[in-house]
């Protein structure tokens, strides 16, 4: 060996009996100790955990099956809507009392109610659309003898959506268009 190597071993053993030796600096069985204990009480709690876990998910569990029995026993409840019992539908009078006010932005606001209710209607018959345009569309005259006139009354409905105020809605077309609106319901017994 040459003499300005150094010795690797020595070096490791002063390390050895720094740490484990009489003289040590740290004293580690006490750290060991120390560490099992708190491993001792980490495995406590950790189980305890667990076991509140396992009751929340029973908890939850149980909850979900009593609201799914809610869910069911609400959705399998038919609900009659006026115009099925004979009734008048409150929708309508709302739309005819909006169409019987004395300004412009009743009836506007009436025509569009009205057009809302075709396209829920038009829903509920199985017409399948992205709007009363297309559900309109899927209707074939034979099946509905009011179809011009649902067209008609959409398309002041649209004159009123696109142009807003500066669209001249008269009375006479108003009272005109819920009329063509009333045609259709009463054809699709709605009201």
């Amino acid at each position: 060996m040459s003499g300005n190597q150094a010795n690797v071993e020595y070096f490791f053993r002063l390390l050895y009996e720094w740490i484990y030796g009489p003289h040590a600096v740290f004293n580690y069985a006490g750290l060991e100790s120390a560490i099992a204990h708190i491993w001792l009480w980490i495995i406590v709690i950790g189980y305890m955990l667990s076991v509140i876990g396992l009751f929340v998910i029973v908890y939850a569990t149980v909850k979900l099956f009593e609201l799914r029995k809610r869910e069911e026993v609400y959705y399998n409840t038919l609900v009659h809507t006026p115009e099925a019992e004979g009734g008048i539908n409150p929708r309508w009078q709302h739309i005819e009392s909006l169409a019987d006010g004395a300004g412009t932005s009743q009836w506007r606001e009436a025509i569009i109610e009205a057009d809302i209710m075709l396209d829920d209607v038009l829903s509920r018959n199985g017409y399948v659309g992205d709007g009363v345009g297309e559900k309109l569309k899927a209707v074939e005259s034979e099946s509905l003898s009011t179809l011009n006139d649902a067209w008609e009354a959409h398309k002041v409905r649209n004159q009123i959506a696109h142009e807003g105020s500066a669209f001249n809605l008269s009375e006479e077309l108003a009272h005109r268009t819920i009329a063509r609106y009333a045609a259709v319901f009463r054809e699709l017994k709605a009201i």
